[in-house]
């Protein structure tokens, strides 16, 4: 498939993990998709680490500082989005509800990025991409393929999006639950999915964006997450006419999702 040079302004472009343990995290992700990876320093023995994949930058991850994880701050992995412009979206996203938690800041001559928290409490970061535009593959076998927000109030968080993105939406029936697809206005392909929590859900389960990577076989990649020391949220599951999917956990408590795409090409 085509590598990408550039991303289009509203579409998902580049994953992160921040984890409490960039070693065991880096093995753990390395061994678990067949990643390379890129060490780069950022300061004294701590790196921003680019994972790869044919050599090319996939996603990244970096260590947690030490007072994030005293305070109980989870590993977790963060969506950018891309934009045009950090510093005219992050005006908008404030007018929509958003709260700005970190930045805009410039990333050296890569881009420039601001970390947001919407309305309904879900983290996500903007990126304006420059020398490094973000993921060079996407929906490729252990590449991102999909983003999907989990939220308390698709209502709000439809209004915020549509808001602050100019997405459209599209709501069909899966499974016998309602899901929410985005759309960007020029794009005849959906850009990302919103599924609202049910009171099945459990209260301490938050507002959140679930990053999907790609796999050519879900039961396998499931077992061996097990076997590398990562748990199962959600056992591999059929979705008609969408793939196979789950939701694991790796050993620093970072959750996201794989998915035997129906429409993933090798």
């Amino acid at each position: 498939m085509a590598n990408f040079d550039k991303h289009a302004e509203g579409t998902f472009c580049w994953p992160e993990l921040s984890t409490s343990n960039w070693k065991e995290g880096k093995a753990f992700y390395t061994q678990l998709f067949g990643w390379g990876f890129d060490d780069q320093p950022i300061e004294k023995d701590a790196f921003y680490t680019m994972l790869q994949l044919e050599g090319l930058d996939i996603a990244a991850m970096y260590q947690m500082n030490k007072s994030q994880i005293e305070c109980g701050v989870p590993s977790s992995w963060l969506n950018y989005i891309a934009v045009k412009s950090v510093d005219l979206m992050t005006l908008k996203a404030r007018e929509l509800g958003a709260d700005v938690i970190c930045g805009p800041m410039t990333v050296g001559d890569a881009g420039k990025m601001v970390l947001l928290c919407e309305p309904d409490g879900a983290m996500f970061a903007l990126w304006q991409g420059e020398k490094h535009p973000g993921a060079k593959k996407l929906k490729e076998h252990r590449a991102m393929h999909w983003n999907e927000l989990v939220t308390r109030n698709a209502a709000k968080s439809k209004a915020f999006y549509c808001g602050l993105f100019d997405w459209k939406t599209k709501v069909e029936i899966k499974s016998g639950m309602t899901y929410t697809l985005f759309f960007n206005v020029e794009q005849d392909s959906p850009v990302a999915g919103m599924l609202e929590m049910t009171k099945e859900w459990s209260e301490e389960v938050s507002a959140q964006w679930m990053i999907y990577f790609s796999v050519s076989d879900c039961d396998e990649y499931v077992a061996k997450t097990e076997e590398l020391g990562g748990d199962v949220c959600v056992s591999a599951t059929d979705i008609p006419g969408v793939g196979r999917f789950s939701v694991l956990m790796d050993p620093q408590g970072a959750v996201f999702s794989i998915i035997k795409s129906e429409m993933t090409k090798s």
